[in-house]
């Protein structure tokens, strides 16, 4: 574990720094508060620091403070270090931002478990900062095939189209439907048809850009959209989709499966503000054009 020592006095440093050493930190030494604001505040910097109250330039009580305005959600756990020992003085420390304080001359072994405390402490928060990210991840995606679920691509093909419009850029949406995907559940069983939903939800993410958009509209239909892409590119684009879910049969527990679909596309230019669901039902009409016509093809709405 990295851990910052920061103190003006070059003997009360090097002590310091041998304890540390000791046992088995990762020591990074600093004689003035500006310095251990700019190593602290770092993106990757540590996350553990030990503070003497009185330096050059920023006290221990202002690095505490400048570190908790900068640092964000990564929580840096701060101890002060100082001879003073009046309660107003220790609240003072403690209201700056301080996590802890040590009264000088301090017992090694109560450093060490001090810093332990703090350890804890830290590995707690990353603990939930993790469950929480978990918590976004979940509420935003589709649970079997880890795409974009209906509810957030709906939300960024809305925020896509007020930004095109106000930009006078180009959005196009493509909605493609698996041909006969009712025949793969009722022949081969749901969990077959799970195993078809993963692998075509990854093919799609591989037939796109970085920054389009992939998720799951619904049962068998998946909704792509693809950003600052032109109109005279929409159908190549869902060309390109369609053939990359049909390119090869599926490898799957009951065997190789041959799976299709059909693919409806729609561009934003030139068609003015619409809501969501207006854009949506003209993607529609055009997938229901490309179901009439055979299916696995793609069909440009308004062509």
């Amino acid at each position: 574990m990295r851990i910052l020592i920061a103190d003006d006095d070059p003997v009360s440093l090097r002590m310091l720094e041998k304890t540390l050493l000791r046992a088995d930190y990762e020591v990074i030494a600093v004689r003035n508060g500006r310095a251990a604001v700019e190593e602290l505040c770092r993106p990757e910097g540590p996350r553990l620091a030990l503070l003497d109250w009185m330096m050059p330039e920023l006290d221990g009580p202002a690095i505490c403070r400048e570190v908790r305005s900068q640092r964000g959600e990564r929580h840096v756990h701060l101890v002060l270090l100082t001879s003073k020992n009046s309660k107003q003085d220790v609240v003072i420390g403690l209201e700056s931002g301080a996590d802890d304080y040590l009264i000088k001359p301090f017992d090694p072994q109560e450093l060490k478990a001090r810093l332990h405390t703090g350890l804890r402490i830290l590995q707690l928060e990353d603990n939930l900062l993790e469950a929480r990210e978990e918590m976004r991840y979940k509420a935003a995606h589709d649970s079997l095939t880890s795409l974009l679920n209906r509810g957030t691509i709906l939300e960024l093909l809305a925020h896509e189209l007020t930004r095109t419009h106000r930009e006078s850029g180009c959005t196009i949406a493509v909605l493609g439907d698996l041909d006969h995907f009712k025949l793969v559940n009722d022949t081969y069983g749901h969990p077959v048809g799970d195993e078809v939903l993963r692998e075509v939800g990854r093919r799609l993410l591989g037939s796109v850009r970085s920054y389009d958009f992939v998720g799951r509209y619904g049962g068998e239909e998946f909704l792509l959209v693809l950003n600052n892409c032109e109109v005279n590119k929409a159908m190549d684009r869902a060309e390109e989709i369609r053939m990359a879910v049909g390119r090869s049969p599926i490898s799957t527990t009951q065997g190789a499966l041959a799976i299709t679909v059909s693919v409806g596309v729609i561009a934003s230019r030139g068609r003015g503000l619409e809501t969501v669901e207006e854009f949506l039902c003209e993607v529609d009409r055009a997938l229901y054009t490309a179901k009439a016509a055979g299916r696995n093809c793609s069909r440009l709405a308004g062509a």
